[in-house]
C-alpha cells in the first residue's frame, strides 16, 4: 500500500524523544513575522505602545492540497490498521487489508478497524496530546478537520490528496448550566453537539472516513462505481454530502413517510439517487445489503466498520476539550448502536495510549418503541431478541434489529454501562424541557436527557458528577415534531412544557394587559 502522508513539515521526521510542536516550526507560521503597529490614531508621536500583529503571506495560486504537497513527510510511515473479525480470539489469524472490500468475517461476524496500537505506543501519551492539540483551530490540509487531526489514529495509511473532508469535527462541548441546576441540581452537566456539522448529525464523523477510503479505492481502479446506504435521514445526509463533494454517484434507501421533510431535501438536494421504499429502516437495510453483494455498489452503514473510526474522534474531542480529564458519565442516544462502541473505542485508545488514565461509563438511551438493548439489558444480557419498532420522534434511532448489537454490548459490559429507555412523552418533554434554556435540540437528545433524569432520580449520577450527554443531530432536522408539541397537538400526549403564542387583539389596551400579565406571572416565578 502506497505511504501516507502523516505530517506536514512541522511535525517530521517522527521521533518519541523529541518535543512534536517546538522542534519544527510550521512554515507557514514562519511566514508571519510580527511587526509593531502605532495605536496612536493619527498621531505621529512615536511614544505610544506598540502591538504585535502579523503580516499575512502573500496569497499564492496553491490550495491547501497544493500546500500539503509541498510540506509532504519523507519519512516512512510507520502506522498501519486492518480489518479484523470483531472481538476475535488472541490466536485468531484472519485480517484483511483496508484496501479491500469486505464486511464481514468468515463466520458471517462483525469486523473491527485493528490498528497496530506498538507502533503507536512508541510515542506516550503526552507526545500524541501535544500533537492533536497542535492541530485544533488550523486550516492545514487536512487536520482542519476534527476526525483527520487524529488521522494516525483514523485511516494512518490513506493519503492526504483522497481525503473527502468538510472540516467535520471540533464541535461545541458546552457548559448546560441552567438547565442541570433548574431540572437536574447539577453543576457539571455538559452537551456535546455533534449536530452542529456540516450536514447537521454526527454522522459526518464517520462519512468522511468512509468516502475518503472509497476514493482510494476508486483512484486504484477497484470495482466500486457509487455508494449505497440504507437510512432513516441523517445517513444519507452526509453520504450524499461528502460523496457529492467527491463527485461520487450516492444510492439513498429511505423508508417511505418515516422521515422528516428536513432530512428528506438532504440527499436531493446534493444529487443523490433516492429510493422511497414502502418498508421501515430494517427492511431498507435487508435490501442495501442484499443489492451490494450484487452489485458494485460500496455499503455505507455502520456494518461498515470504517464509520466507526470516524465517529470514535468525537469521545477523543471530549478528553481533548476538558484538558485530557475522563468525566465520570457519556450518554449516547443508541439505535443501530454502531456510536456507543465508537465512543468506548475512543476512550479506551486515549486510555491505553496514556493520553488519560481512566474511561467513563456510557449510558445508552434508546426510545421505548425501539428498545431493544434496553430489553436485552434489562434480562441481564440474555438472548437477544430483535423487534418491529413502532413510530418514535427520534425517528433515527427507531431501529428494532440494530446491526452493532455485539458492539454495543461488549462496550457497556467493558465499561460498567447502563441502558435506559424514553417514552414519546418522556422524550418531547425532556426536549421541550432544554429548549426552554437557550438548546434546541433534537428528539434523539431528548432521549439521552430522559435517560439522565431517571439516573439522576435513582440516585446513580450524583449531583456533582461531570456528565456529558451527546447530542446526535441538529433540531432545526426537527422543526415539524416541535410545531407539534408547542401546539398540542400530539394525540395523548399532554405537552406540559408546550409554549404557544398569545393571540391577541391589535389594541394597545389588550397588548398591555396581556404583557402585565406575563411579566407578573414571571416575578412569581423568579
Amino acid at each position: 500500500m502506497a505511504s501516507s502522508s502523516l505530517f506536514n513539515a512541522s511535525l517530521s521526521p517522527l521521533n518519541p524523544n523529541q518535543h512534536p510542536i517546538r522542534r519544527h516550526p510550521s512554515p507557514s507560521l514562519l511566514r508571519h513575522r510580527p511587526v509593531a503597529i502605532s495605536c496612536a490614531d493619527g498621531n505621529t508621536n512615536n511614544n505610544t505602545t506598540p502591538i504585535e500583529t502579523s503580516v499575512k503571506p502573500r496569497r499564492t495560486e496553491n490550495t491547501i492540497r497544493d500546500d500539503a504537497r509541498l510540506h509532504r513527510s519523507t519519512a516512512v510511515n510507520p502506522f498501519s490498521a486492518r480489518y479484523v473479525p470483531f472481538n476475535a480470539p488472541p490466536n485468531s489469524t484472519e485480517h484483511y487489508s483496508l484496501d479491500e472490500i469486505v464486511y464481514r468475517s468468515r463466520s458471517g461476524g462483525l469486523l473491527d478497524v485493528e490498528h497496530d496500537m506498538e507502533a503507536l505506543k512508541r510515542f506516550d501519551g503526552a507526545y500524541w496530546r501535544d500533537l492533536f492539540d497542535s492541530r485544533v483551530g488550523k486550516s492545514t490540509w487536512p487536520y482542519g478537520s476534527g476526525v483527520w487531526s487524529k488521522k494516525e489514529w483514523v485511516l494512518p495509511e490513506i493519503d492526504d490528496d483522497d481525503i473527502v473532508s468538510a472540516f467535520e469535527g471540533n464541535s461545541n462541548l458546552f457548559w448546560a448550566e441552567r438547565f442541570g441546576k433548574r431540572f437536574l441540581e447539577m453543576n457539571d452537566l455538559w452537551v456535546k453537539h455533534c449536530g452542529i456539522s456540516h450536514t447537521g448529525s454526527f454522522k459526518d464523523l464517520g462519512m468522511t472516513v468512509l468516502v475518503s477510503q472509497v476514493n482510494r479505492l476508486r483512484k486504484m481502479n477497484r470495482p466500486v462505481v457509487g455508494v449505497g446506504c440504507a437510512s432513516t435521514g441523517d445517513t444519507s445526509a452526509a453520504l450524499s454530502a461528502y460523496c457529492a463533494a467527491a463527485g461520487i454517484p450516492s444510492i439513498v434507501f429511505l423508508p417511505a413517510n418515516k422521515i422528516s421533510m428536513a432530512q428528506l431535501v438532504q440527499p436531493i438536494a446534493n444529487g443523490a439517487f433516492v429510493l422511497s421504499i414502502d418498508t421501515d429502516f430494517d427492511g431498507c437495510m435487508k435490501l442495501i445489503r442484499e443489492v451490494t453483494s450484487e452489485l458494485p455498489i460500496y455499503l455505507a452503514n455502520s456494518l461498515n466498520s470504517l464509520r466507526l473510526e470516524g465517529q470514535k474522534t468525537a469521545a477523543i474531542e471530549i478528553l481533548q476539550q476538558f484538558d485530557w480529564q475522563a468525566p465520570e458519565w457519556v450518554i449516547v442516544p443508541g439505535g443501530n448502536l454502531g456510536n456507543i462502541y465508537a465512543f468506548y473505542k475512543g476512550f479506551k485508545m486515549c486510555q491505553e495510549l496514556g493520553l488519560v488514565d481512566r474511561i467513563p461509563r456510557l449510558v445508552c438511551a434508546q426510545a421505548a418503541n425501539a428498545n431493544p438493548l434496553y430489553l436485552h439489558y434489562k434480562s441481564g444480557w440474555k438472548d437477544f431478541k430483535a423487534m418491529t419498532a413502532s413510530t418514535t420522534f427520534a425517528s433515527a434511532i427507531q431501529i428494532g434489529d440494530p446491526v452493532s448489537i455485539d458492539r454495543a454490548v461488549y462496550a457497556l459490559q467493558q465499561c460498567d454501562g447502563i441502558v435506559e429507555e424514553a417514552t414519546e412523552e418522556e422524550l418531547m418533554d425532556a426536549m421541550a424541557q432544554a429548549d426552554s434554556t437557550g438548546m434546541f435540540i433534537c428528539p434523539h437528545t431528548g432521549v439521552a436527557l430522559t435517560a439522565l433524569f431517571k439516573l439522576r432520580k435513582q440516585g446513580v449520577i450524583a449531583p456533582t458528577d461531570r456528565t456529558v450527554v451527546v447530542s446526535t443531530a441538529h433540531g432545526l432536522k426537527f422543526t415539524q415534531s416541535k410545531v407539534d408539541y408547542h401546539s398540542k397537538a400530539i394525540p395523548d400526549m399532554a405537552c406540559r412544557f408546550s409554549n404557544p403564542p398569545v393571540e391577541v387583539k391589535a389594541d394597545f389596551g389588550a397588548v398591555m394587559d396581556v404583557l402585565k400579565s406575563y411579566l407578573g406571572s414571571q416575578k412569581l416565578r423568579s
